[in-house]
């Protein structure tokens, strides 16, 4: 039998940036570069998107 299985990771840092956008840009480096070091995440694991945005204005 074949299943099919949707899996989600969900998480928060906090990150010291200059704005909203520094830091998003920085946790969507750190998440590529670990994506392109572990390629079984797409490869065998079959993720196809990641997404974020800054949710808290540390100000």
């Amino acid at each position: 039998m074949r299943v099919k299985v949707q899996w989600i990771i969900d998480g928060l840092i906090e990150i010291d940036a200059e704005s909203n956008e520094a830091a998003e840009a920085i946790a969507d480096e750190k998440l590529r570069s670990f994506i392109a070091a572990n390629p079984e995440l797409t490869e065998v694991l079959g993720a196809v998107a990641i997404q974020g945005h800054a949710v808290i204005d540390a100000d």
